[in-house]
């Protein structure tokens, strides 16, 4: 073979390891039929290459509306389609989530914490999987607790952390404890971080995000119905988690960490802050501030999905 083949050869090796989506379940192969039963799809009645072959970017938060709105925004920022065309809801026929498409983006729900949006990663990388989809990127955008950060600004986060400040997500598994790793793609949010500089609307910066079980005693809130701690001890955890390099708080990215890593997809999470828990625990920002906040990470994803495409 000439040396122009073995490169070539190379290349093809690193491009497939690049693009490829590794699902890690040897049972898949042996099933007649993959029913997506909370999205509302299967291998047995829907073309999925035909329906989803050329999805590039899936962005998921936890609103319906918000994903509708968000698809509304990037067709109109790729110029997909007519101005006020409607984009139907592909899972119309569950109400567990909702998903939009506009040429490569799928923008879909995923409800709220670490067990609903694991449920819809499972099926949307098995759906990207039987769809031979190549080059996917996941991107969380989402809202979000910051720690010492001004209200607004919008957190890359580098590692999801636990409870006790480590990168790790605990999985039970056969009623053992499974132990994932939870960092995100370095060189995916140092991109989009390029992207937010490039907005200058905004404070953008990399950091820890702690990802916790529950809304309240999770994130050390006084306000829950149930509170064992003083006001001190909450001080004490979120100093610590500070130290740490937590810069928000939030409950679905160490499952998008987890899973990203083990089905060998690029993925990233970006919330925006709307308080600092150093501050306060309750979010006291008026309805049309909190709506803008909530558009910033739509806009950079869309920043960064249009210089993906060359569209800038």
């Amino acid at each position: 073979m000439t040396s122009t083949g073995t490169a070539e050869k190379k290349e093809g090796k690193q491009q497939s390891k690049e693009t490829s989506i590794h699902v890690p379940n040897p049972h898949l192969q042996n099933m007649r039929e993959d029913v997506l039963y909370h999205l509302a799809l299967g291998t047995g009645t829907h073309n999925l290459p035909a329906l989803f072959g050329d999805i590039k970017f899936v962005c998921t938060g936890g609103s319906p509306l918000r994903m509708k709105a968000f698809i509304i925004y990037i067709a109109k920022e790729l110029a997909i389609g007519n101005p006020g065309s409607d984009f139907p809801n592909l899972c119309a026929a569950t109400d567990r989530y909702a998903m939009y498409k506009a040429g490569p983006v799928l923008a879909l729900s995923h409800g709220i914490g670490m067990p609903s949006i694991a449920i819809m990663l499972h099926e949307v990388i098995k759906l990207l999987h039987h769809a031979n989809c190549s080059n996917v990127v996941i991107i969380r955008m989402g809202t979000s607790g910051g720690i010492g950060l001004e209200p607004g600004s919008v957190v890359i986060t580098k590692q999801a952390v636990n409870a006790s400040f480590k990168p790790q997500l605990e999985q039970t598994v056969l009623g053992k404890s499974v132990f994932r790793n939870t960092d995100l793609d370095e060189k995916l949010a140092d991109e989009l971080l390029d992207c937010g500089k490039e907005l200058h609307q905004f404070n953008t910066v990399i950091g820890n995000t702690l990802c916790t079980l529950d809304f309240y005693e999770g994130q050390a809130r006084l306000d829950g119905a149930i509170c064992s701690y003083t006001e001190d001890d909450k001080m004490k955890y979120l100093k610590a988690a500070h130290e740490a390099g937590v810069k928000n708080i939030e409950m679905e990215s160490g499952t998008v960490a987890a899973m990203c890593n083990l089905t060998g997809i690029k993925g990233a999470v970006l919330c925006v802050t709307l308080l600092n828990r150093l501050q306060g625990d309750q979010i006291t920002s008026s309805h049309e501030v909190l709506l803008e906040y909530e558009e910033r990470p739509q806009k950079l994803v869309g920043h960064f999905i249009k210089k993906r495409l060359g569209k800038k």
